[in-house]
């Protein structure tokens, strides 16, 4: 029996049905089927911004000024306005067409000093107070003395991040770190879960552990890197003072020249080389699992030495890095790690099929979203829509080289925090769209002068609305590159579409809303 799909035929079938248990938010989000983004105003009269992401709650816009010294925070509204004369219900009138009709900004907070500049694409938000977590820095210096740090990675004089209280803007607490990298672009280098926030320290080599508690402060927890556990420097410390000791009371027992018996009199040097705590786990887990892969004795010992020694120095040089597009010029690994237990819970390489499975069978599990919010939990992927799931293994049976195919899909892995987008327009469950132009994870994407449709799933696969980057005439120079970018709102039907030239050009903001 055809059944219509109308906004009214819907409310109608709520009232007189009951759906199965646990699926109440799926059957109600098919009303955004009807409530669509259905009219756009082009090259909007706007502040000369730039735009980061509306919150997952939808209470601000955060945005960046363009010398990326201030924040301008915004609430979402609603379009309203009234006319002395009667108006057109076709066309709005001109002051409706403007910014500030949807858009209402709250405060402006300077957040960088003199010689640091604001990350743009750094952003996290915690929902259950409604702090937001900024990045500022210095620029980076590639001729930095190592000093104990890794070789190769660049360093930043100083890398601040404050911690705000989005409702008015109060700074509540600040944490630096000084002569260190630390990768913000796209929340690679943070992640936030519930109160707990971990920053990774590429040039030490260290997880810095840290919570947010409900006052605004930012605690230090622990550091997992050269130490794992919150008592072993004390434990090496006194150790290594206690063999001093030790070393000191036999030169005191030895002739006056120790010269002759061979012996140089210098003191015993206290830089005693250890691989850090991490890496030893690493090792010790290596060679536990080639260990009890052979019961007999002679076969365990060839095989520790083509599989763990032969590789011993590779496993010593690996060093903790978020995996990036050019992972096909060297070894990549992926390693799980219990905090509390301070053990390697698993190893893989990135071309391993176990990997992959997991990947595609939870993939939610990968994201790791805050128990606290609510929109987060209906992002689509593989693992719990079908249609995702479906795309997925029709690229796997098309690729040329599985193991190339593996190691494409797994170079996303870590997730970036809070780098998609929750808004039900992205929701594969109910519509369709390319990809290629759009989707929910947090992007720039090269500009296309033609609309992007969103297509209904079900029947009758109508087009439901469009989306169009740039002047609604199209670009008038196609020599200049242009980049887009898109800010949907979590729930409501209104989203910003960006496109910039890597010119110093003001960007062409349009505004997508249900009218």
């Amino acid at each position: 029996m055809f059944r219509r799909h109308n906004i009214a035929a819907r409310i109608f079938d709520r009232q007189i049905s009951t759906v199965a248990p646990g699926t109440s938010v799926h059957h109600t989000r098919r009303f955004y089927e009807n409530l669509v983004p259905n009219c756009t105003i082009y090259e909007v009269e706007c502040p000369d911004h730039l735009y980061r992401k509306i919150t997952e709650d939808g209470q601000y816009l955060i945005c960046f000024s363009r010398n990326h010294q201030d924040l301008i925070v915004y609430r979402p509204t609603w379009l309203s306005y009234s006319c002395k004369e009667e108006c057109d219900t076709n066309d709005l009138p001109p002051k409706a067409k403007r910014f500030e009709s949807f858009f209402s900004q709250l405060y402006c907070v300077s957040l960088a000093s003199s010689n640091e500049l604001i990350c743009k694409d750094f952003f996290l938000y915690m929902e259950s107070n409604q702090f937001g977590l900024f990045a500022t820095s210095t620029t980076q210096n590639h001729d930095a003395p190592v000093g104990g740090a890794v070789q190769g990675v660049p360093s930043i004089e100083k890398i601040t991040f404050h911690l705000l209280r989005l409702e008015d803007g109060v700074v509540l607490d600040q944490k630096c770190f000084h002569n260190d990298f630390i990768n913000l672009a796209h929340n690679m280098g943070v992640f936030l879960y519930d109160d707990l926030l971990a920053i990774v320290s590429i040039r030490y080599q260290t997880i810095h552990i840290l919570q947010i508690r409900d006052s605004g402060n930012l605690v230090d927890i622990r550091a997992i890197g050269t130490f794992c556990r919150e008592d072993d420097e004390l434990f090496l410390n006194s150790s290594t003072q206690s063999m001093l000791s030790h070393e000191k009371g036999k030169l005191h027992q030895l002739p006056e020249n120790p010269v002759e018996n061979g012996l140089h009199q210098s003191e015993p040097s206290s830089d005693y080389c250890f691989l850090s705590g991490i890496k030893q786990r690493l090792l010790s887990f290596i060679f536990r699992g080639i260990w009890n892969e052979e019961p007999d004795q002679a076969l365990r010992v060839q095989s520790l030495k083509k599989k763990f020694y032969f590789h011993f120095q590779d496993y010593v040089d690996l060093v903790i890095w978020k995996v990036s597009r050019n992972a096909d010029q060297h070894p990549a690994f992926f390693a799980v790690y219990n905090m509390e237990t301070t053990e390697i819970a698993a190893f893989y390489q990135n071309t391993a099929d176990e990997l992959y499975l997991l990947f595609e069978q939870f993939c939610d599990h990968f994201h790791a979203t805050s128990r606290n919010s609510l929109y987060l939990n209906f992002i689509s992927s593989h693992s719990n829509n079908m249609h995702a799931r479906e795309q997925l293994r029709s690229a796997k049976n098309k690729a040329s080289s599985s193991l190339q195919f593996v190691k494409k899909m797994l170079v996303s892995l870590p997730f970036s925090c809070q780098s998609q987008s929750p808004s039900p327009y992205f929701d594969q469950s109910l519509f369709r769209f390319d990809e290629k132009l759009i989707s929910a994870t947090d992007r720039h994407r090269q500009s296309t002068d033609h609309p992007i449709k969103f297509i209904l799933r079900r029947p009758p696969n109508t087009l439901k609305f469009k989306i169009k980057t740039g002047p609604e005439a199209g670009s008038t120079d196609s020599r200049t590159k242009k980049i887009s970018s898109f800010i949907f709102h979590p729930f409501l039907p209104l989203a910003l579409s960006i496109q910039q030239n890597l010119s110093l050009q003001p960007s062409v903001v349009n505004i997508h809303f249900r009218k």
